[in-house]
């Protein structure tokens, strides 16, 4: 079992924050036995550090090595089993190569949840890592990878299903790209059949939406926004869930040049419901099925009353323990079933 591997297994964490995925991994981490010393790979998430890390990280260098620094320092008395790190965006070169010099016991693990055109960072630093993994199918065979999707945490699995359903189809995300457009024309052509629908739009800062809007152009759409659609408030899990649990299917639009597939959609799974998604790389996972999940070309999009009206069919318990918070510890870990995934 997963839980004898990991009991009293010493463990340091880095990760961005990001919707407290981070902090889930952690308990989890925890409630399997190991001692977790978690720290945020950033020095801030105001939203200029995050902006200037991104645009021009140079010019916080000195602040991000003086965090890196003080982590040192903390951890210098420690030996850890394993050394985690998602995502790599921010993380100095000199920080891994002291870690590596004071832990050499230690297993170092990079899982990236990112494409390596949207956090090039991260290819500089592969060379530290014992175990490399990516979401996205496409980088790992560029950069030989091990390949590894996303997963839902437990309480999406524990999801009680409402025999009413309030909603037939959610959305909940950030307001980016072509967002607005395609769950929009969604809500419209629901609403002429006569589905109900819930759409949550979240931006970070009302700063956030005035740059976005007016300066990035990958955010295809946001000018079209009703300003009165968005929230600046980001949903808590306790709200996530009551909404999953009064919606029959969920719908996901991904990034335009996102390939791995959303963390949403694994929620979804492991919620029992269906899904509409603009992600046509999902047709080639072994556990596509036409009745669970709807692909629209987000350029042209055509629904099926057939899908809305159907019930979903059941996964195989062991697919799902692989989407599960469990199985993705397990696999970037222990490298178990990276062969999984694909038909």
């Amino acid at each position: 079992m997963i839980q004898d591997k990991l009991e009293n297994k010493k463990i340091l964490f880095i990760s961005v924050k990001t919707f407290n995925y981070e902090i889930e991994i952690a308990d989890k981490l925890r409630e399997l036995g190991a001692r977790v010393d978690y720290f945020d790979e950033r020095p801030s998430n105001s939203v200029l550090t995050k902006a200037v890390i991104r645009l021009r990280r140079s010019l916080f260098q000195k602040k991000i090595n003086s965090y890196y620094n003080n982590i040192l320092q903390k951890i210098e008395h420690k030996k850890y089993d394993y050394f985690l790190l998602i995502k790599g965006e921010v993380i100095p070169s000199f920080f891994l190569k002291k870690l590596k010099s004071s832990q050499q016991e230690c297993i170092f693990i990079f899982y990236n949840w990112d494409s390596y055109e949207n956090n090039p960072n991260a290819i500089s630093i592969f060379n530290f890592f014992d175990r490399r993994f990516t979401f996205d199918p496409q980088d790992a065979k560029g950069f030989n990878l091990d390949f590894r999707p996303l997963f839902f945490i437990d309480r999406y699995k524990k999801i009680n299903e409402s025999r009413n359903p309030k909603y037939k189809v959610l959305f909940l995300g950030t307001a980016h790209s072509d967002r607005y457009r395609i769950s929009n024309y969604i809500k419209k052509w629901s609403a002429q059949n006569n589905y109900s629908t819930y759409m949550y739009y979240y931006m970070q800062s009302r700063l956030v939406y005035f740059l976005k809007s007016n300066f990035d152009k990958s955010y295809m759409g946001v000018k079209d926004f009703n300003y009165k659609d968005i929230s600046f408030k980001s949903l808590n899990i306790n709200e996530i869930i009551n909404y999953y649990e009064n919606s029959s299917i969920i719908l996901d639009v991904n990034l335009p040049n996102q390939r791995g597939l959303t963390m949403r959609t694994f929620e979804a799974f492991g919620a029992g419901k269906k899904i509409i998604t603009t992600n046509k790389e999902i047709l080639k996972y072994s556990f596509y099925d036409p009745n669970n999940i709807f692909v629209i070309d987000r350029e042209d999009i055509e629904l099926s009353i057939d899908f809305f009206e159907s019930n979903s069919n059941p996964i195989d318990e062991e697919m799902l323990y692989q989407m599960s918070i469990s199985g993705w510890i397990e696999s970037i870990f222990f490298k178990n079933k990276s062969d999984y995934w694909f038909r």
